[in-house]
């Protein structure tokens, strides 16, 4: 391995497992990884991350250097550009997540109407709530006909053509007015897409503004769209996930027994792949092999999707896909799809892994591919354990690095289940958590969420950020790779709150039994902090609207255009939103100040920008601190705690 890459690995990752197996392999001159390919890929390209170079027809590339070209061959500005390239990352991170929405719907009603179904409803209250919000009829009373008509008209939403998505209505009544009268309110889900896509065609939208306002349509009808039905359908088939105890990072691979990685975002595959490997004869199967157990652990939020309804453990995140098989202790790698690294392809090849791709949507050159389908899921689950099994005794034990660090984590919050550990199963409320904000023991709430991204030290900015607004009493919640970087770094434990949370924030942890870090699952759902921002509006005292709250949100490590979605649409839902870096737009000003300034006025949120994770504290709390004065609550009751 050349010099050059190895002179920042001690320095590539805050997580000392990642760091352990990145030592152990940098003299191997053929392995990789994403740390290495960033390096190779300095300088980029400057007008790239401006945001101003144009693809879009045959007459470019186009792009803009100020005092020689100061607009596209169609004539089109850097305004133009930037706006038009940003959107349509919106659109592909709606698109993603909201696939993922569809596609679930579509193994709900192979539940339903399956010959011999692998699937079945399993919260039935959540089921009669989410009829309740799309308003269908319970038919029968049947629980097949009510899961028949949901998944009906959740299919419906993507394809609409009149009226607005049925679940923004859970959003707050001045926050759904004020959508109304900006022509925010989202359609179809697919239609917003679609015409975000044909507004960016060449020849069709050019003022910025305008652009922008479809842009954040077009997120809205993922967040309160797609993503929204992607959880709540999940936890009907799959079960509302309660809060459970688990185990998180490279530490959690076994040395006796057989170890699988589930990895991607789609828990269809992965919630059947669960109960595969627990089948007594594939049990037996690996036992005859020399295998101790059949050991099933998850990267991205496949992980963290059976994480929190089965206590799976969590080998990791994003960045920590390629180490996971560089420990050599990973007989199998099922994939499915979004954040999947094609360099996996390469890397197996190092090592006795079996590669396998599951999705019709995601194929890799020269990697198995054994096709999911609803209809033979079980069964498909089942070829792919014993395809692991199998490769156990090609395991190189005088080769394999085994990181002995995982950390305990307390997982599986929901929206829901707030009620419940505040209030009591017999007093569920959002009460507590309104009053602890009103008194000032808590200064207010942070959702942290995200990718990772290779250019900046992995897991730091997720986890400073983190431990910087617990210090101050902010009560943090998490999703995606964040989560999974907070559950590495020990802040999902209740006791961390006694060291490392503010006094306010440890008093409520102490009475409640939570961390002060919730996770709340994978990206898709980052709806549940909506819908927990909806509530804490109705619960009342805190202001009429989601914008009024004493909160924020960041996702400081970004790398998606799922990430660009999810950002735009805490935007319009009135969030103030911070990211580590800014959007590929700073070759415009224009698009710059709208996205941290103007747009404020639009919807009562904006961006903000900050690599520095304490000074990113900094701004949320001063922003917090700014919302409760309007609100005209003291602030917090305690002193900063250090």
């Amino acid at each position: 391995m050349p010099e050059n890459k190895k002179e920042k690995s001690g320095k590539k990752s805050a997580d000392p497992a990642s760091l352990e197996v990145l030592d152990a392999v940098k003299d191997n001159e053929d392995l990789d990884s994403a740390w290495n390919r960033y390096d190779d890929m300095q300088p980029q390209c400057e007008f790239g991350q401006d945001g101003i170079c144009c693809r879009i027809c045959n007459m470019g590339p186009c792009r803009i250097i100020p005092g020689k070209s100061n607009s596209g061959v169609c004539g089109a500005t850097a305004d133009t550009i930037a706006a038009r390239n940003l959107v349509r990352m919106i659109a592909a991170g709606a698109a993603a997540h909201s696939d993922h929405g569809r596609d679930v719907v579509h193994t709900l009603i192979e539940a339903i109407e399956g010959e011999d179904p692998d699937y079945e409803v399993k919260d039935y209250k959540k089921l009669k709530k989410l009829a309740r919000d799309f308003g269908v009829d319970e038919g029968n009373g049947k629980k097949d006909q009510l899961a028949t008509n949901v998944a009906d008209k959740s299919l419906a939403e993507f394809g609409r053509q009149k009226g607005v998505l049925t679940l923004t209505e859970r959003a707050p009544d001045e926050r759904y007015e004020l959508w109304e009268e900006e022509g925010l309110l989202p359609r179809g889900v697919d239609r917003e897409i679609v015409e975000t896509m044909h507004r960016t065609h060449m020849g069709v939208d050019t003022d910025y503004r305008h652009i922008l306002k479809q842009g954040l349509r077009c997120a809205l009808s993922d967040g309160w769209g797609g993503t929204m039905i992607a959880t709540d359908v999940q936890d009907v088939l799959f079960g509302t996930p309660e809060p459970l105890q688990a185990r998180v990072n490279l530490g959690v691979l076994e040395e006796d027994s057989v170890n699988l990685i589930v990895h991607g975002h789609e828990p269809a595959l992965s919630e059947v792949f669960v109960e595969a490997a627990r089948d007594p004869d594939l049990i037996e199967f690996a036992n005859d092999r020399g295998a101790e157990n059949i050991n099933v652990a998850g990267i991205c939020c496949t992980a963290n999707e059976i994480l929190m309804r089965h206590g799976i453990p969590v080998a990791g995140n994003f960045l920590q896909q390629e180490l996971a098989i560089m420990t050599g202790m990973v007989e199998l790698m099922m994939v499915d799809v979004q954040c999947i690294m094609p360099a996996l392809s390469k890397t197996v090849k190092n090592f006795h892994t079996d590669l396998v791709t599951t999705s019709p949507k995601a194929k890799f050159p020269g990697v198995e591919h054994k096709e999911f389908s609803e209809e033979s899921a079980l069964k498909t689950a089942k070829d792919i354990v014993k395809k692991g099994i199998e490769n156990f005794e090609n395991r190189d034990r005088e080769e394999q690095t085994r990181p002995e660090q995982k950390e305990v984590l307390v997982g599986g919050f929901s929206s829901e289940s707030v009620f419940d550990f505040l209030g009591g199963t017999y007093r569920s409320t959002y009460r507590p958590l309104n009053d602890a904000i009103i008194d000032g023991r808590l200064l207010g709430a942070a959702g942290v969420v995200g990718c990772n991204n290779p250019d900046t030290c992995h897991d730091y900015n997720h986890t400073e950020l983190a431990k910087e607004l617990i210090k101050n009493d902010v009560l943090v919640v998490s999703t995606g790779c964040s989560a999974i970087a907070d559950g590495k770094a020990g802040l999902m434990k209740p006791e961390v709150a006694f060291e490392m949370a503010g006094e306010g924030l440890e008093e409520i942890c102490r009475a409640v039994g939570i961390p002060p870090v919730l996770h709340l699952g994978s990206c898709v759902d980052n709806s549940r902090i909506l819908t927990l921002l909806s509530n804490m509006v109705a619960e009342g005292g805190l202001g009429n609207d989601i914008s009024e709250l004493p909160v924020a949100g960041a996702a400081p490590e970004w790398m998606s255009e799922k990430a660009v979605s999810i950002g735009f649409y805490f935007v319009a839902s009135g969030v103030y939103t911070l990211l580590n870096k800014p959007f590929p737009v700073t070759g415009s000003e224009n698009v710059m100040d709208f996205l941290t300034e103007d747009i404020e006025d639009l919807v009562g949120g904006k961006f903000a920008f900050e690599e520095d994770p304490k000074k990113a504290a900094g701004l949320i709390i001063d922003h917090i601190k700014v919302k409760r004065e309007e609100l005209g609550l003291k602030q917090a009751m305690y002193a900063k705690n250090g």
